[in-house]
């Protein structure tokens, strides 16, 4: 007679509170992070957990971007991202996220020429650019314009097609709104997608070209806004990646939650920080370069100067985005002849972040604010179009967070908790 299996007990966290104890569920992901299950930690035994900025806290299972950031990995739906970025088109890095599949040849075109039919803004939502003063922030622009689009593009929310087409509107749509709100603040026409181009591509052509003379894009720029682009598709659950989620779990629309993301992009400690580290550049190159004092600077704990670009929230290692970056800013310099003066202080920062035992006992490594910044100025993008680029490249995250937030069965809306620390009751007296 066959003998019975023994069922193994499931894994648990056993926690201890005014000398009771509670088993807490535990569950294993598929890269081995470990997750205790608290969701009935305030049922059983009326306390909850106290977290500040959610670092130890997982809100969501999620199938789209793997992080290890004491080794220094990011992989994107199981993909190492140095087998992604230079090797493909950001579209086509776009539709995997998205999708959660590489796309085939004949995917691959649909989607492309899908993004490019999607990429005009509504006629009559071009007018709004006319309203918006005349030194708005790109961001502020950008994040109301992908707002107004649910007024423009009404859809149903539970029909699959629907919500694919407001997808391609999105991702087609925020590199013209961004290009064109630049256009209007130059004075210059605005310049329309082509189908013959990539989506970098169409992006710098309406970026930079006039209706005078034809405009050839740079391959060195195309494939480096390509990199740059993929490198910033999504991080796991960040500031804005949790914002999306966050709005979205009220059943807000895509538009109002891809807004919201936007928004909370534009922090200078969170899209904001490319911008960051270039003003620092140009302050110590103000200085006469003199970085050394800077670098005590930071060191110095009375100094309230802060090195920008070094360390990351999530990485303890170099960040694989940092690597990847640095040496495709060393090939636009050179094909396209430009030395700037930041750069080299940029490079001698990085060598004393390598060699200092400041730096490196606190891990602190270039990450890749640090060099985006100096990329997008060698592309000839205006400092305040920065953020906007990251907010462009994010957009597939931000969508792949969206649809696997709606498909969770169990996704609740969100609502955090709090320790109450104001006052006990008063009373009012009248006088």
């Amino acid at each position: 007679m066959a003998r019975k299996k023994k069922t193994e007990k499931p894994e648990v966290a056993k926690l201890i509170l005014h000398g009771k104890e509670y088993d807490l569920p535990v569950f294993t992901g598929t890269e081995n992070e470990i997750g205790i299950d608290i969701g009935r930690l305030r049922d059983m035994t009326g306390a909850i957990t106290y977290d500040p900025g959610y670092m130890n806290t997982g809100s969501c299972k999620s199938a789209i971007t793997y992080i290890d950031g004491d080794k220094g990995i990011l992989r994107y739906r199981g993909y190492p991202i140095e087998d992604l970025a230079g090797k493909m088109r950001f579209s086509a890095a776009a539709y995997l996220l998205i999708y959660g599949h590489l796309p085939n040849e004949e995917e691959f075109l649909e989607w492309r020429r899908a993004l490019t039919r999607h990429s005009f803004i509504h006629e009559s939502q071009i007018n709004f650019f006319d309203h918006f003063h005349p030194m708005a922030h790109p961001m502020n622009i950008l994040g109301s314009m992908v707002s107004s689009m649910s007024s423009f593009y009404p859809y149903d929310a539970e029909d699959p097609n629907h919500i694919d087409l407001n997808i391609k509107r999105l991702v087609g749509q925020v590199k013209t709104i961004a290009a064109f709100s630049y256009k209007k603040s130059i004075g210059e026409p605005f310049i329309y997608p082509r189908t013959d181009h990539s989506y970098a591509a169409n992006f710098l052509r309406m970026m930079f070209a006039t209706p005078a003379e034809e405009y050839e894009v740079p391959k060195v720029m195309e494939d480096a806004l390509d990199v740059l682009l993929i490198l910033h598709m999504d991080h796991e659950q960040n500031c804005s990646t949790s914002t999306v989620r966050m709005v979205g779990s009220s059943q807000a629309n895509i538009y109002a939650s891809i807004s919201s993301g936007i928004n909370a992009l534009w922090g200078k400690l969170h899209g904001g920080a490319n911008e960051a580290v270039l003003n620092m550049l140009a302050q110590i190159h103000a200085d006469g370069g003199n970085y050394k004092k800077y670098v005590e600077m930071a060191k110095d704990k009375k100094s309230k100067f802060r090195l920008m670009g070094f360390g990351h929230r999530v990485y303890k290692n170099f960040d694989p985005r940092a690597t990847l970056l640095r040496s495709v800013l060393d090939r636009v310099l050179t094909e396209m002849g430009i030395h700037d003066p930041l750069l080299d202080i940029a490079k001698n920062l990085e060598q004393v972040a390598l060699k200092d035992e400041f730096f490196i006992e606190r891990k602190l490594y270039p990450n890749i604010d640090f060099y985006s910044g100096i990329l997008y100025r060698a592309l000839g993008i205006p400092k305040e179009m920065f953020t906007v680029l990251f907010a462009i490249g994010r957009m597939p995250g931000w969508i792949a967070h969206w649809l696997e937030m709606r498909a969770d069965p169990d996704t609740k809306i969100q609502r955090p908790r709090q320790i109450y620390i104001g006052p006990t009751i008063r009373r009012y007296s009248p006088a």
